[in-house]
């Protein structure tokens, strides 16, 4: 039987980090609430003693020190809760990968039994580019761009909250939970590149020679199957530039 959206129980969980290296980095504070698209159903959130310095770049994004988090629990402690309360249940995350990356890094550190890798799960980040009507993807500015209040940026469960309503607006077209996991197996053409010295240009707006470079780096599914559309359009003549010009083969 096909689940609707507005039956389905999902989960959003994010992590703030002492940098951008799941493998390496530590938690340093975990939000997890479970939902639906009327409520929220349950939620937990705490700090966390990474046992180990925070850098001072990571301190500047979110705003968490060391004397915020000594004495706080050890993700050991925190980890098995988290995860119970997301046991079965479909993940919602903006960026997900990175969060749960994170999170399975420090279930593999300390032998914490976790299964939540053959769980499905939801990119809000995806489902923006989807929707592609926000000139900018990230989730402070999908907030402002669905008129969402502030939750505290860049803390875990403000960002939590934030992204709960993000989801929301951005499911308003779908009916079921298979409609929604079946599209973003998908890869997504995307409208502008992300990132980089073209940020925010349209992919038939940067020279060739970038476009290249960048389609052999190790970018996320999306943007390298815009990039290799580009390209391909590209040397088929498609791009309009290339097409007036008769001296392009020369």
């Amino acid at each position: 039987m096909v689940k609707l959206l507005k039956d389905e129980i999902f989960v959003c969980i994010d992590c703030e980090s002492t940098g951008l290296e799941p493998k390496k980095d530590r938690i340093i504070e975990i939000a997890v609430a479970s939902f639906t698209l009327d409520q929220v159903v349950e939620s937990f959130e705490s700090l966390i003693d990474p046992e180990c310095a925070i850098p001072q770049e990571s301190q500047k994004i979110h705003g968490i020190t060391a004397e915020m988090v000594c004495g706080k629990p050890k993700i050991a402690e925190v980890l098995p809760q988290v995860l119970e309360i997301a046991k079965g249940k479909i993940w919602v995350g903006h960026g997900i990968d990175f969060d749960r990356a994170l999170i399975l890094a420090e279930a593999k550190r300390y032998a914490i039994p976790c299964s939540f890798e053959d769980q499905p799960f939801v990119d809000t980040l995806r489902m923006a580019r989807l929707y592609g009507e926000s000139p900018v993807n990230s989730l402070q500015q999908l907030r402002r761009h669905f008129n969402i209040a502030a939750e505290g940026a860049h803390r875990a469960m403000g960002d939590v909250l934030v992204n709960i309503e993000v989801f929301k607006h951005l499911v308003k077209s779908y009916q079921t939970t298979k409609e929604l996991l079946n599209l973003l197996q998908k890869p997504i053409r995307m409208r502008t590149m992300p990132l980089g010295k073209y940020k925010g240009r349209k992919f038939d707006e940067i020279p060739m020679e970038y476009l290249l470079w960048a389609e052999k780096k190790d970018f996320d599914q999306d943007l390298l199957y815009s990039l290799r559309l580009e390209i391909r359009s590209r040397k088929k003549g498609g791009n309009f530039s290339q097409a007036g010009n008769p001296f392009n083969n020369l």
